[in-house]
């Protein structure tokens, strides 16, 4: 399967670039979508199209667009999180409705009850659990159905993330910053720690870029370079070279080549402009990369090389995709989401296996998964 360059370039009618699926890791709820619960340690592909675009894996369960816009999810669906209009779990791919608008769909490592996703209208949809105004619809409630996020039509990237509960983090196209969900320790960056059940924007400045969020931990760059962090610090989480919470944005340093950041269980890393790859937070599995295991509060590089590109973070593993095509994780393996074949953890970046043709990567609480363009 990885020793083959043998692959079908497809795209849809309106130019979207799609390409095969691959899953591995945890699979007791069916995450993987490969028609049953059997955990994989290497990389096995999503059945046999080569029009996937999009993925978000996540803990219990995965939602990926095609590149026709169709919206697809399978694995654990107790809270309506799959999007189906029911409960019921699916180990395989099923369609969320029958649009074909579906754009990017937003979830990240510790979201194991809802999802998000923008339609090429810049409009966002959410749905499963409603805890703690998780999906900002002004209310409580769970929705096993996408329901519209207010009436904007400008959003360009959201992401949710899970301590307990959930928070998300959504930027605009014209640069301004929402929260809403959770916010135990100020991670909505609203100098207080008061749950939002709608998104409320982060101070007043139009110049956020890409948002990232953790366990607790929000993260993100501005137009002008800079990275700011704010919410729970244990463990250096924020990167502020102490382990002070935060409910409001603090920069990350003085630097002004900050580019793609992601975050994960206390950790969080990103990627700067010269291709170099920094982490910071938590390190007790290897998580940060850095062929050690001492935790870091403030960004330390990862090895020497300049061609990182797209960095992705699980609970307590890490992957990046490099300029060249290739993938490479590290951190804990004990269900095999590093995609070595085996449990190993690795403290440094292992690649998995050989191919140069990596281009969508996502990891889950303890799944990992690629699309190959």
């Amino acid at each position: 399967m990885f020793g083959s360059r043998n692959f079908l370039f497809a795209k849809s009618a309106g130019g979207a670039v799609g390409g095969k699926l691959f899953l591995w890791g945890k699979n007791n709820y069916g995450q993987l979508g490969t028609g049953n619960t059997t955990y994989y340690s290497s990389p096995v592909q999503v059945g046999a199209l080569t029009t996937w675009s999009q993925i978000a894996t996540t803990t219990l369960h995965t939602v990926a667009v095609k590149n026709t816009g169709q919206l697809w999810a399978w694995g654990r669906n107790n809270r309506g999180q799959l999007g189906t209009g029911n409960t019921s779990n699916y180990s395989s791919p099923v369609q969320v409705g029958a649009l074909t608008n579906w754009k990017t769909p937003s979830v990240s490592a510790h979201t194991s009850s809802m999802s998000l996703c923008i339609k090429t209208d810049g409009t966002l949809w959410s749905w499963g659990y409603g805890t703690y105004g998780s999906l900002g619809l002004g209310n409580t409630t769970s929705y096993s159905s996408p329901k519209q996020i207010g009436s904007s039509t400008n959003w360009e990237i959201a992401k949710s993330s899970a301590p307990s509960a959930t928070f998300c983090l959504a930027t605009t196209t014209d640069g301004k910053l929402f929260a809403w969900g959770d916010n135990f320790e100020g991670q909505l960056g609203q100098n207080d720690r008061t749950n939002r059940s709608s998104p409320v924007q982060v101070g007043a400045l139009t110049t956020w870029k890409n948002p990232a969020v953790g366990f607790g931990v929000s993260v993100c760059t501005k137009t002008d370079g800079t990275l700011w962090s704010w919410g729970q610090n244990y463990g250096g989480a924020l990167g502020l070279g102490n382990t002070t919470d935060y409910s409001s944005p603090k920069q990350v340093g003085a630097l002004t080549n900050w580019l793609t950041p992601a975050s994960g269980n206390y950790a969080a890393m990103c990627v700067k402009t010269d291709g170099t790859l920094w982490s910071w937070g938590i390190n007790s599995n290897g998580q940060l990369g850095l062929n050690d295991y001492p935790s870091r509060s403030s960004p330390t590089q990862v090895g020497a090389l300049t061609n990182w590109s797209k960095p992705i973070f699980g609970n307590f593993f890490a992957g990046c995709v490099k300029t060249d095509g290739t993938l490479w994780v590290w951190g804990q393996n004990n269900f095999g989401q590093l995609g070595q074949g085996n449990t190993t953890a690795r403290s440094s970046p292992v690649q998995v296996g050989s191919l140069t043709n990596w281009s969508i990567p996502s990891a889950g609480f303890t799944n990992t998964g690629c699309i190959q363009i």
